[in-house]
Protein backbone atom coordinates (compact mmCIF):
# COMPACT_ATOMS: atom_id res chain seq x y z
CA UNK A 1 0.00 0.00 0.00
CA UNK A 2 1.47 3.67 -0.63
CA UNK A 3 2.80 6.00 1.87
CA UNK A 4 -0.01 8.72 3.13
CA UNK A 5 0.58 12.84 2.35
CA UNK A 6 -1.37 14.58 5.07
CA UNK A 7 -2.17 18.10 4.59
CA UNK A 8 -1.31 20.31 7.35
CA UNK A 9 0.76 19.68 10.65
CA UNK A 10 2.07 16.41 11.01
CA UNK A 11 -0.20 14.46 13.79
CA UNK A 12 1.83 15.32 17.11
CA UNK A 13 2.93 11.42 18.83
CA UNK A 14 1.59 9.96 21.93
CA UNK A 15 3.55 8.15 24.39
CA UNK A 16 0.83 6.30 26.58
CA UNK A 17 -1.23 3.27 25.10
CA UNK A 18 -4.59 3.14 24.65
CA UNK A 19 -6.72 0.18 25.57
CA UNK A 20 -9.65 -1.21 22.93
CA UNK A 21 -11.66 -3.65 23.78
CA UNK A 22 -14.12 -4.19 20.62
CA UNK A 23 -15.95 -7.26 20.46
CA UNK A 24 -14.39 -8.43 24.12
CA UNK A 25 -10.83 -8.69 22.48
CA UNK A 26 -8.42 -6.44 24.13
CA UNK A 27 -5.57 -4.63 22.05
CA UNK A 28 -2.93 -1.69 23.36
CA UNK A 29 -2.29 0.87 20.75
CA UNK A 30 -0.04 3.36 20.61
CA UNK A 31 0.18 6.41 18.14
CA UNK A 32 4.10 7.22 17.22
CA UNK A 33 4.56 9.84 15.00
CA UNK A 34 2.10 8.81 11.92
CA UNK A 35 2.54 4.80 12.52
CA UNK A 36 -0.50 3.60 15.19
CA UNK A 37 0.65 0.33 16.06
CA UNK A 38 -1.43 -2.30 17.76
CA UNK A 39 -1.01 -5.47 19.72
CA UNK A 40 -3.20 -8.12 21.41
CA UNK A 41 -3.29 -7.76 25.21
CA UNK A 42 -2.95 -11.15 25.30
CA UNK A 43 -0.76 -12.12 22.33
CA UNK A 44 2.41 -11.07 20.84
CA UNK A 45 1.45 -10.38 17.10
CA UNK A 46 0.74 -6.75 16.08
CA UNK A 47 -0.19 -4.79 13.22
CA UNK A 48 1.06 -1.17 11.91
CA UNK A 49 -1.24 1.17 10.75
CA UNK A 50 -0.64 4.73 9.17
CA UNK A 51 -3.17 7.65 10.47
CA UNK A 52 -2.80 10.95 8.33
CA UNK A 53 -4.72 13.92 8.22
CA UNK A 54 -6.68 15.16 4.68
CA UNK A 55 -8.69 18.67 4.83
CA UNK A 56 -11.58 16.52 5.78
CA UNK A 57 -10.58 14.62 8.50
CA UNK A 58 -8.41 11.50 8.72
CA UNK A 59 -7.15 8.48 6.93
CA UNK A 60 -6.36 5.20 8.38
CA UNK A 61 -3.94 2.98 6.05
CA UNK A 62 -3.43 -0.93 7.20
CA UNK A 63 0.17 -1.37 6.19
CA UNK A 64 0.65 -5.17 6.00
CA UNK A 65 1.22 -7.14 2.86
CA UNK A 66 -1.22 -7.65 -0.05
CA UNK A 67 -1.46 -11.01 0.20
CA UNK A 68 -3.01 -10.50 3.87
CA UNK A 69 -6.15 -9.28 5.49
CA UNK A 70 -6.60 -7.86 9.33
CA UNK A 71 -9.12 -9.26 11.60
CA UNK A 72 -12.44 -7.51 12.09
CA UNK A 73 -11.43 -6.62 15.70
CA UNK A 74 -8.49 -5.27 14.21
CA UNK A 75 -10.39 -2.98 12.40
CA UNK A 76 -12.62 -1.44 15.12
CA UNK A 77 -9.98 -1.18 17.23
CA UNK A 78 -7.65 1.25 15.15
CA UNK A 79 -10.36 3.14 14.02
CA UNK A 80 -10.93 3.77 17.88
CA UNK A 81 -7.90 4.68 18.49
CA UNK A 82 -7.62 7.51 15.76
CA UNK A 83 -10.29 8.69 17.12
CA UNK A 84 -9.37 8.93 20.91
CA UNK A 85 -6.27 10.61 19.64
CA UNK A 86 -8.06 12.91 17.64
CA UNK A 87 -11.60 14.02 19.04
CA UNK A 88 -11.71 16.77 17.01
CA UNK A 89 -11.80 14.94 13.72
CA UNK A 90 -15.41 14.41 12.25
CA UNK A 91 -14.68 11.20 9.94
CA UNK A 92 -11.77 8.86 8.65
CA UNK A 93 -11.44 7.78 5.36
CA UNK A 94 -10.56 3.49 5.70
CA UNK A 95 -8.12 1.89 3.85
CA UNK A 96 -7.95 -1.82 4.50
CA UNK A 97 -8.73 -4.89 3.03
CA UNK A 98 -11.15 -7.07 5.44
CA UNK A 99 -14.10 -9.69 5.12
CA UNK A 100 -16.74 -8.04 6.85
CA UNK A 101 -17.28 -4.78 5.21
CA UNK A 102 -21.36 -5.78 4.47
CA UNK A 103 -21.85 -5.94 7.78
CA UNK A 104 -20.31 -3.41 8.26
CA UNK A 105 -22.28 -1.00 6.44
CA UNK A 106 -25.23 -2.54 7.63
CA UNK A 107 -24.70 -0.96 11.11
CA UNK A 108 -23.57 2.07 10.01
CA UNK A 109 -20.52 1.66 11.51
CA UNK A 110 -18.95 2.46 7.77
CA UNK A 111 -20.51 4.29 5.03
CA UNK A 112 -19.78 5.05 1.02
CA UNK A 113 -18.80 8.27 -0.18
CA UNK A 114 -19.90 9.62 -3.25
CA UNK A 115 -16.14 8.83 -5.02
CA UNK A 116 -16.51 5.23 -3.43
CA UNK A 117 -14.20 5.88 -0.64
CA UNK A 118 -15.13 3.89 2.51
CA UNK A 119 -15.78 6.48 5.72
CA UNK A 120 -16.42 6.42 9.47
CA UNK A 121 -19.04 8.95 10.72
CA UNK A 122 -17.10 9.69 14.50
CA UNK A 123 -20.87 10.33 15.15
CA UNK A 124 -22.42 7.05 13.94
CA UNK A 125 -18.94 5.07 15.57
CA UNK A 126 -19.54 6.03 19.06
CA UNK A 127 -22.93 4.64 18.72
CA UNK A 128 -21.27 1.12 17.95
CA UNK A 129 -22.84 -1.01 21.08
CA UNK A 130 -19.91 -3.75 19.99
CA UNK A 131 -16.57 -1.23 21.09
CA UNK A 132 -17.53 -0.32 24.25
CA UNK A 133 -21.19 -2.98 25.57
CA UNK A 134 -20.06 -6.16 27.40
CA UNK A 135 -20.98 -8.50 25.66
CA UNK A 136 -22.56 -6.06 22.71
CA UNK A 137 -26.26 -5.81 22.08
CA UNK A 138 -26.85 -7.99 18.83
CA UNK A 139 -30.49 -6.71 18.72
CA UNK A 140 -33.42 -4.57 20.10
CA UNK A 141 -35.35 -6.57 22.92
CA UNK A 142 -38.78 -6.74 20.98
CA UNK A 143 -41.32 -4.98 22.42
CA UNK A 144 -44.69 -6.51 23.94
CA UNK A 145 -46.69 -4.37 26.98
CA UNK A 146 -46.95 -5.49 30.12
CA UNK A 147 -48.14 -3.31 33.55
CA UNK A 148 -46.22 -2.57 37.06
CA UNK A 149 -48.20 -1.29 39.72
CA UNK A 150 -50.85 0.05 37.24
CA UNK A 151 -48.22 1.51 34.91
CA UNK A 152 -48.06 0.33 31.60
CA UNK A 153 -44.71 0.05 30.07
CA UNK A 154 -42.19 -2.22 27.68
CA UNK A 155 -41.39 -5.47 29.14
CA UNK A 156 -37.78 -5.53 29.58
CA UNK A 157 -35.09 -7.67 28.93
CA UNK A 158 -32.97 -10.05 31.30
CA UNK A 159 -30.34 -7.91 33.76
CA UNK A 160 -27.07 -8.23 32.65
CA UNK A 161 -24.15 -10.16 34.90
CA UNK A 162 -20.79 -8.80 35.38
CA UNK A 163 -19.10 -6.04 33.35
CA UNK A 164 -21.68 -4.16 30.82
CA UNK A 165 -19.47 -1.64 29.75
CA UNK A 166 -15.65 -0.63 29.46
CA UNK A 167 -13.98 2.41 28.02
CA UNK A 168 -10.12 3.78 27.59
CA UNK A 169 -10.04 7.40 29.22
CA UNK A 170 -7.52 9.06 27.50
CA UNK A 171 -7.24 11.97 30.09
CA UNK A 172 -6.40 9.75 32.82
CA UNK A 173 -4.68 6.67 31.19
CA UNK A 174 -7.09 4.31 32.88
CA UNK A 175 -9.79 2.27 31.65
CA UNK A 176 -13.48 2.75 33.33
CA UNK A 177 -16.12 0.03 33.72
CA UNK A 178 -19.47 -0.34 34.58
CA UNK A 179 -20.29 -3.96 36.12
CA UNK A 180 -23.09 -5.34 37.69
CA UNK A 181 -23.30 -5.46 41.60
CA UNK A 182 -22.05 -8.58 43.17
CA UNK A 183 -23.78 -8.57 47.03
CA UNK A 184 -21.65 -10.98 48.68
CA UNK A 185 -18.34 -9.19 46.74
CA UNK A 186 -19.71 -5.62 47.53
CA UNK A 187 -21.46 -5.19 50.48
CA UNK A 188 -18.98 -4.25 52.38
CA UNK A 189 -17.79 -1.45 50.22
CA UNK A 190 -21.41 -0.82 49.93
CA UNK A 191 -21.68 -0.02 53.91
CA UNK A 192 -18.81 2.12 53.93
CA UNK A 193 -20.12 4.02 51.13
CA UNK A 194 -23.18 5.07 52.29
CA UNK A 195 -22.18 5.85 55.86
CA UNK A 196 -19.81 8.28 54.46
CA UNK A 197 -20.42 11.75 55.67
CA UNK A 198 -20.65 13.09 51.77
CA UNK A 199 -23.05 10.28 50.51
CA UNK A 200 -25.04 10.34 53.62
CA UNK A 201 -25.90 14.18 52.96
CA UNK A 202 -27.20 13.10 49.70
CA UNK A 203 -28.54 9.71 50.36
CA UNK A 204 -29.33 9.44 53.84
CA UNK A 205 -29.17 5.87 53.66
CA UNK A 206 -27.17 5.63 56.37
CA UNK A 207 -27.38 1.92 58.18
CA UNK A 208 -25.52 -1.27 59.69
CA UNK A 209 -25.11 -3.95 56.84
CA UNK A 210 -28.51 -5.94 57.21
CA UNK A 211 -30.01 -2.71 56.22
CA UNK A 212 -27.35 -2.33 52.77
CA UNK A 213 -28.05 -6.10 52.08
CA UNK A 214 -31.65 -5.45 52.18
CA UNK A 215 -31.89 -2.40 50.10
CA UNK A 216 -29.57 -4.20 47.54
CA UNK A 217 -31.66 -7.29 47.44
CA UNK A 218 -34.25 -5.06 46.83
CA UNK A 219 -32.70 -3.48 43.57
CA UNK A 220 -31.79 -6.93 42.59
CA UNK A 221 -35.51 -7.87 42.81
CA UNK A 222 -36.90 -4.77 40.94
CA UNK A 223 -36.69 -5.44 36.68
CA UNK A 224 -36.77 -1.69 35.76
CA UNK A 225 -33.55 -0.74 37.99
CA UNK A 226 -30.13 -2.27 37.63
CA UNK A 227 -27.12 -1.38 40.29
CA UNK A 228 -23.78 -0.79 38.94
CA UNK A 229 -20.43 -0.61 40.42
CA UNK A 230 -17.82 2.11 38.31
CA UNK A 231 -14.10 1.71 38.68
CA UNK A 232 -10.51 2.96 36.79
CA UNK A 233 -8.53 -0.23 36.32
CA UNK A 234 -10.70 -2.56 38.33
CA UNK A 235 -10.57 -0.02 41.65
CA UNK A 236 -13.99 0.18 42.43
CA UNK A 237 -14.81 4.00 43.53
CA UNK A 238 -18.56 4.96 42.85
CA UNK A 239 -22.02 3.37 42.39
CA UNK A 240 -25.27 3.54 40.25
CA UNK A 241 -28.63 2.70 39.75
CA UNK A 242 -29.68 2.94 36.22
CA UNK A 243 -33.47 3.05 35.41
CA UNK A 244 -36.43 2.61 32.96
CA UNK A 245 -38.04 6.06 33.53
CA UNK A 246 -41.25 4.89 32.20
CA UNK A 247 -41.76 2.62 35.62
CA UNK A 248 -39.66 4.98 38.12
CA UNK A 249 -41.38 7.40 40.61
CA UNK A 250 -39.96 10.35 37.85
CA UNK A 251 -42.44 9.38 35.31
CA UNK A 252 -45.63 11.50 36.61
CA UNK A 253 -43.77 14.35 36.39
CA UNK A 254 -42.79 14.70 32.68
CA UNK A 255 -44.01 13.32 29.34
CA UNK A 256 -42.21 10.20 29.52
CA UNK A 257 -41.09 7.83 26.83
CA UNK A 258 -41.30 3.92 26.93
CA UNK A 259 -37.23 3.96 26.52
CA UNK A 260 -35.98 6.99 28.56
CA UNK A 261 -33.33 5.86 30.65
CA UNK A 262 -32.33 7.75 33.99
CA UNK A 263 -29.55 7.27 36.86
CA UNK A 264 -28.42 8.06 40.36
CA UNK A 265 -24.82 7.92 41.53
CA UNK A 266 -22.12 7.79 44.35
CA UNK A 267 -18.54 8.38 44.55
CA UNK A 268 -18.07 6.51 47.35
CA UNK A 269 -13.90 7.01 47.14
CA UNK A 270 -13.00 10.55 48.25
CA UNK A 271 -10.13 10.43 46.46
CA UNK A 272 -11.91 9.73 42.88
CA UNK A 273 -13.94 13.06 43.78
CA UNK A 274 -12.88 15.49 41.03
CA UNK A 275 -13.13 17.37 37.97
CA UNK A 276 -10.90 14.68 35.69
CA UNK A 277 -12.74 11.85 37.55
CA UNK A 278 -16.65 13.70 36.75
CA UNK A 279 -15.32 13.94 33.21
CA UNK A 280 -14.74 10.72 32.97
CA UNK A 281 -17.87 8.96 34.61
CA UNK A 282 -20.77 11.46 33.61
CA UNK A 283 -20.15 11.43 29.98
CA UNK A 284 -19.63 7.15 30.56
CA UNK A 285 -22.99 6.63 31.93
CA UNK A 286 -25.00 8.54 29.52
CA UNK A 287 -23.03 6.69 26.91
CA UNK A 288 -23.72 3.17 28.20
CA UNK A 289 -27.15 3.96 28.59
CA UNK A 290 -27.91 5.30 25.07
CA UNK A 291 -25.79 2.05 23.83
CA UNK A 292 -27.82 -0.28 25.63
CA UNK A 293 -30.80 0.39 23.71
CA UNK A 294 -30.97 2.17 20.84
CA UNK A 295 -34.72 2.74 21.21
CA UNK A 296 -33.71 5.44 24.24
CA UNK A 297 -33.32 8.93 22.99
CA UNK A 298 -33.43 10.58 26.16
CA UNK A 299 -31.80 10.27 29.79
CA UNK A 300 -33.10 11.52 32.43
CA UNK A 301 -31.93 12.57 36.14
CA UNK A 302 -33.59 14.58 39.11
CA UNK A 303 -30.90 15.56 41.78
CA UNK A 304 -31.56 17.92 44.63
CA UNK A 305 -32.27 21.73 43.50
CA UNK A 306 -29.46 22.59 46.30
CA UNK A 307 -26.93 20.27 45.01
CA UNK A 308 -25.31 22.61 42.65
CA UNK A 309 -22.12 21.35 42.02
CA UNK A 310 -23.75 18.23 40.40
CA UNK A 311 -26.14 20.51 38.60
CA UNK A 312 -23.08 22.52 36.95
CA UNK A 313 -21.48 18.97 36.29
CA UNK A 314 -24.63 17.90 34.48
CA UNK A 315 -24.52 21.34 32.65
CA UNK A 316 -21.27 20.96 31.55
CA UNK A 317 -22.38 17.43 30.09
CA UNK A 318 -25.19 18.50 27.83
CA UNK A 319 -27.80 18.53 30.77
CA UNK A 320 -30.44 20.88 29.91
CA UNK A 321 -32.32 22.00 33.07
CA UNK A 322 -35.79 21.57 32.38
CA UNK A 323 -37.92 22.47 35.92
CA UNK A 324 -38.06 22.53 39.66
CA UNK A 325 -40.77 19.91 41.13
CA UNK A 326 -41.65 18.40 44.38
CA UNK A 327 -41.00 14.41 45.27
CA UNK A 328 -42.12 14.08 48.65
CA UNK A 329 -38.72 13.48 49.69
CA UNK A 330 -36.73 16.29 48.17
CA UNK A 331 -37.02 19.52 45.99
CA UNK A 332 -35.49 18.36 42.57
CA UNK A 333 -34.10 19.36 39.67
CA UNK A 334 -35.42 18.12 36.41
CA UNK A 335 -32.70 17.62 33.93
CA UNK A 336 -32.28 15.86 30.60
CA UNK A 337 -29.77 15.00 28.28
CA UNK A 338 -30.76 14.15 24.23
CA UNK A 339 -29.75 11.57 22.43
CA UNK A 340 -28.76 13.52 19.41
CA UNK A 341 -27.08 16.00 21.36
CA UNK A 342 -24.82 14.00 23.16
CA UNK A 343 -23.54 12.26 19.61
CA UNK A 344 -23.60 15.34 17.49
CA UNK A 345 -21.71 17.30 19.89
CA UNK A 346 -19.19 14.43 21.46
CA UNK A 347 -20.07 14.94 24.70
CA UNK A 348 -18.00 11.79 25.27
CA UNK A 349 -15.15 14.41 25.47
CA UNK A 350 -14.97 17.19 28.30
CA UNK A 351 -14.51 20.37 26.53
CA UNK A 352 -10.42 21.18 27.23
CA UNK A 353 -9.58 17.97 25.78
CA UNK A 354 -11.58 18.84 22.17
CA UNK A 355 -9.75 22.11 22.72
CA UNK A 356 -6.42 20.93 23.15
CA UNK A 357 -6.97 18.50 20.38
CA UNK A 358 -8.07 21.41 18.30
CA UNK A 359 -4.62 23.19 19.43
CA UNK A 360 -2.31 20.41 18.64
CA UNK A 361 -3.79 19.18 15.36
CA UNK A 362 -4.30 20.76 11.97
CA UNK A 363 -8.28 19.57 12.00
CA UNK A 364 -11.20 22.79 12.21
Amino acid sequence: MGHLHGQGRHLSARAASITCCPDRTAYSAALDGNTLLLQPVNGVENSRWQLGQQADGLILEWMGSDAEKPKLVEVLAAIEAAFVSFPVADKLNLLAPFDQAEELLRSGLLLHNGSGQTTVNIGLFWQQPRIWLVPPQAYAFPVTYVLSEGRRHPLRPPKPAGIVYQRHIDWLGRTLSFRTVDIHRDLERFNRWMNDPVVAASWREEGDLAKHQAYLQAISADPHVIALIASLDDEAFGYFEVYWAKEDRIAPFYDVDDFDRGWHVLIGEARFRGKPFVTAWLPSISHYLFLDDCRTQRVVIEPRTDNYKMIRNLARCGYANLKEFDFPHKRAMLGMLLRERFFAERLWVPRDVIATSCSTSSLS
